[in-house]
């Protein structure tokens, strides 16, 4: 079906947006607008727009559905409902199901799955063409990130949230770090798997080695993992991370040692010249304002103790932008566990300032709190990637090779799904990703068919939700060394004439 891009409201950020702040005469101005002088309103306004824009597009899929449930039996429904589509959604809807309704019901299920995943694309292509939030490879804003990083002397960022959609937007919005400059990989509980993260940490490290990328092996620089855990502060007994039982306390706990076991098993198996950083993080997801952790010089980390961005908020929103950074770093340096990382704390100074801008977006659009404290993701993202999803509760993510090793976390992504979509009778609606290097040979292939084994092992795995109707996928591979969109390969969605989606 022919699709149209989907339209560009928002402007790309400009590469110096996210380093512009407030002089001292422009930081009263704020403060009289209710904004923090460290607060940059005007990126805050484009990450508006295009959240409204992506969201927006999702969001009119029913109503949309239900227009066409009240037109289907008209003589012209189906030039009536193709024009609305065109109208809402900026695509036509498939032939086979709208010719079908004079004879029988409009197949609604197969319709809600067909639209969600024609909007996933248009999100992809939209992202990747004009880089709404201006973090891209190469852009000014990730060069100058990748710069700041080495400065506090860190090779790679490493970030781990969970798997809860209402993080997804952790590090674009809340830490506003461009997406390009982190390494993001989302699990339940954020319980990421160390076996992987050593591989990775290997394959980083040998980058180094071999081409000097992005420094030199003899710098003096580490590789820092995050784990990015949630709680939330208007219902901490009910919402926060499903995989710990909303337990805060257990979140921190388990996050935290699973960072003990990836910096433990890099030094047992590489020495300890081979050590990594380690740094946990909260967020409320119902404000976004995060939690440090700060950890000490000697790499300890306190759970009892941690600086929140809130609190920071509130003891520098009369400075001026210079008196107000100073503090932040003082703050961040008091907290520090043990005799504070000069490098690290320039980090974390730099995060929660850009939370500072986070926090007022949430209450200039948000009215301090977001309106869907719980779960209202649009569709379950399974497989590896998804660069281009960075808004909070569009996507729950699993990330995994493999149905099997990963289903624990799929598992709550469906536990979710049916009481948001199958208790109303709507699909749920799976967008399975696997991202190849597209210079080593057969590596699309590969990725095709790794899609397409975890499509079987899904419908094994769910076989009544796929027989009602209740289960559908959308297949897509796409090649990481290159900034383009999504590709989709295959669909449970399939037509008697032999199309599929």
């Amino acid at each position: 079906m022919p699709r149209r891009p989907l339209a560009t409201a928002y402007r790309p950020l400009a590469p110096t947006a996210p380093r512009r702040r407030p002089g001292a005469a422009a930081a009263s101005e704020l403060v009289a607008t209710g904004l923090h002088p460290l607060s940059d309103g005007q990126v805050n306004g484009v990450l508006r727009a295009y959240e409204d824009q992506v969201k927006g597009a999702f969001d009119r899929i029913v109503p949309l559905l239900k227009r066409l449930s009240a037109l289907q039996h008209e003589a012209d429904f189906i030039e009536q409902a193709q024009q609305l589509a065109r109208a809402e959604l900026g695509f036509e809807l498939p032939l086979p199901i709208l010719e079908k309704a004079w004879v029988s019901q409009l197949d609604m299920r197969t319709l809600f799955a067909w639209c969600v995943f024609e909007t996933y694309e248009q999100t992809s292509d939209a992202f990747f063409q004009h880089d709404p939030l201006g973090g891209k490879p190469g852009s000014p804003a990730a060069e100058a990130f990748n710069e700041f990083l080495l400065a506090c002397g860190f090779h790679l960022l490493d970030a781990t949230p969970c798997a809860d959609g209402r993080l997804a937007h952790a590090m674009a919005y809340a830490l506003r770090i461009p997406f390009s400059s982190v390494r993001r990989r989302s699990h339940a509980g954020a319980l990421f798997d160390v076996e992987n993260t050593v591989n990775r940490w290997v394959k980083t490290e040998h980058r180094r080695y071999r081409e000097g990328q992005p420094n030199s092996a003899q710098d003096d620089t580490r590789y820092l993992k995050v784990v990015l855990y949630h709680f939330s502060s208007k219902d901490p007994l009910h919402e926060g991370c499903a995989a710990h039982g909303s337990d805060d306390s257990l979140a921190a706990s388990c996050g935290l040692a699973r960072l003990k076991d990836f910096q433990q098993a890099v030094e047992n198996s590489f020495c300890c010249g081979a050590s990594v950083d380690l740094l946990l993080l909260g967020i409320d997801t119902d404000t976004d304002t995060i939690r440090v952790h700060v950890p000490g010089l000697d790499g300890s980390t306190n759970l009892e103790s941690w600086l929140d961005a809130k609190a920071v908020y509130e003891a520098t929103r009369h400075l001026n932008a210079v008196e107000g950074r100073a503090r932040i770093q003082s703050l961040v340096e008091q907290a520090a566990a043990s005799s504070p990382d000069p490098g690290m704390v320039k980090l974390i100074a730099r995060l929660i300032e850009n939370n500072i801008s986070q926090i007022d977006y949430v209450r200039q659009y948000h009215r301090g709190s977001y309106g869907d404290a719980g779960h209202a993701e649009r569709f379950i993202g399974v497989g590896i990637g998804f660069k281009e999803i960075h808004l909070r509760n569009l996507t729950y993510f699993a990330y995994m090779d493999t149905v099997e090793e990963g289903a624990p976390d799929l598992d709550v992504g469906i536990k979710i799904f049916k009481g948001l979509n199958v208790s109303r009778g709507l699909p749920v609606p799976v967008v399975v990703r696997f991202d190849y290097n597209g210079q080593v040979p057969g590596a699309r292939l590969r990725a095709i068919r790794n899609c397409q084994r975890v499509q079987a092992a899904m419908e094994n795995r769910y076989p009544e939700l796929f027989e009602q109707g209740l289960l559908h996928a959308l297949l897509t591979v796409r090649d990481q060394d290159r900034h383009t969109p999504a590709e989709a390969v295959g669909s449970t969605i399939t037509f008697a004439s032999g199309g599929g989606h």
